[in-house]
């Protein structure tokens, strides 16, 4: 018999992943809190559409309400969840699969942020695995229905990078990645942490603001300086070497120019109404993950020593907007002065 699956938030990389494994015959329970997606899902399936590429396509699936999770008790227990809930709900959620889970069965963060130490707090470190979806430019822009604005990765970029928290090439990494690979390309990667902080670096760069790009270059060399003070093997960052970055934020001309030219080289690329994820949550009126990306970066400066202001400032404008405090205005940057 072939592993359960399930999908523990079905938001725009938890349907567009589990989606692709599902259409590939793979056994998927698909669980959510919003229900008006469930229901969808439910009755018409899960569709998946491309700016792009890929022809549309529909599968049914099983959606389950999280009042009706406990149907799980009843059944063979899940093998492989994977968590893809916003960072804020990582706790809760890693609680409520784990009584449904079997001896040897483990917990996968696809997810952004550094959420594996939270769900090793709940099923500890032998349970737990990371994802990263790297460029993936998905949204879930009505119930039952998610959008890839992006193009896929391919062989140009690969999207999927999954691995194991001690770093060790596994079995179990390597059925992840399988699993994966049926929506974009995926590799199992020995660097999980050196991945992670590198998928951190570009998130703090494109999800809080995502036009304004020598302040970005700002907010991405404070994140990598602060994850080499960490001890993290960066990777790197659209397709660009960290160090170009850190140096660019740093005011180096010729890393500026270096910077800008790959920035500008992908303008055009994709839908022009796709929108990080933040932005995607800011739209609709939800909490966003800004505590725990830029706010993440502050944190672990402060562990080494290292002041993160140019992200400091970012949350704290972000966290205005949230509250009403401040209306969305690009002037809140363009007129930020650090120095």
């Amino acid at each position: 018999m072939g592993k359960r699956i399930a999908i523990v938030g079905v938001g725009a990389v938890g349907g567009y992943s589990g989606a692709h494994i599902a259409r590939a015959g793979e056994d998927v329970t698909f669980i959510d809190m919003w229900p008006a997606h469930v229901e969808e899902m439910k009755k018409n399936g899960l569709l998946i559409t491309h700016h792009e590429g890929d022809v549309p396509f529909t599968v049914k699936v099983r959606a389950l309400h999280l009042t009706e999770a406990q149907h799980l008790s009843k059944e063979l227990p899940i093998d492989i969840a994977f968590v893809c809930t916003k960072s804020y709900d990582t706790h809760w959620a890693a609680l409520m699969i784990r009584q449904y889970l079997a001896p040897g069965g483990y917990l996968v963060s696809l997810q952004n942020c550094m959420n594996e130490e939270t769900i090793a707090s709940v099923v500890g470190w032998g349970k737990t695995m990371g994802c990263i979806a790297s460029n993936i430019s998905v949204g879930l822009v009505e119930p039952g229905h998610v959008h890839r604005g992006g193009v896929k990765g391919g062989a140009a970029h690969t999207v999927y990078r999954t691995g194991e928290v001690h770093g060790a090439i596994t079995e179990r990494a390597h059925e992840v990645c399988r699993l994966v690979s049926y929506a974009d390309s995926a590799k199992v990667t020995d660097n999980l942490w050196g991945e992670r902080w590198s998928k951190l670096v570009a998130n703090t760069m494109a999800n809080g603001v995502s036009a304004i790009r020598h302040f970005q270059a700002r907010l991405g060399s404070e994140a990598i300086r602060i994850g080499q003070a960490r001890g993290y093997k960066l990777e790197e960052i659209d397709h660009l070497p960290p160090e170009t970055i850190a140096r660019a934020g740093e005011g180096d001309l010729a890393a500026l120019r270096a910077y800008d030219e790959r920035r500008l080289s992908r303008v055009g690329r994709g839908s022009p109404d796709q929108r990080p994820s933040m932005g995607q949550d800011m739209a609709k009126g939800r909490r966003t993950e800004i505590e725990y990306l830029n706010g993440f970066v502050v944190r672990e400066g402060a562990q080494v020593g290292i002041e993160a202001r140019a992200n400091e400032r970012l949350v704290d404008i972000v966290k205005k907007v949230e509250r009403g405090e401040l209306k969305q205005d690009p002037r809140h940057i363009t007129e930020l002065r650090l120095n």
